[in-house]
């Protein structure tokens, strides 16, 4: 799952808002991708519809807040074009998934 998100960051209470939903993005198990670009491991599709509705409870009202669900393996066709690729994600068969 990815999630993409552009939030206001105009008043102190946005910057909190933002902060909030970042962090509770890394408390759910997301890793940053780039600034704004989280993503997660879901297992299944049943995972994903309650991840989504975590996410909905916890965006705030204002800016855009989106999801993406694709496969692993379509995850796995993600080309760097330019900059250098950082990752905590492992990307080789011998990776384990513990619930």
């Amino acid at each position: 799952m990815l999630v993409f998100f552009d939030l206001p960051v105009n008043t102190l209470e946005n910057r909190r808002q933002y902060s909030r939903f970042r962090k509770f993005l890394i408390s759910s198990g997301f890793v940053m991708m780039q600034e704004s670009v989280y993503c997660k491991l879901i297992v299944n599709s049943g995972s994903a519809d309650l991840m989504e509705s975590k996410i909905r409870q916890a965006a705030p009202s204002e800016g855009i807040v989106q999801l993406l669900v694709v496969t692993e393996k379509q995850f796995s066709r993600i080309r760097c074009i330019t900059g250098e690729l950082h990752t905590d994600i492992l990307s080789t068969p011998d990776r384990t998934v513990i619930l």
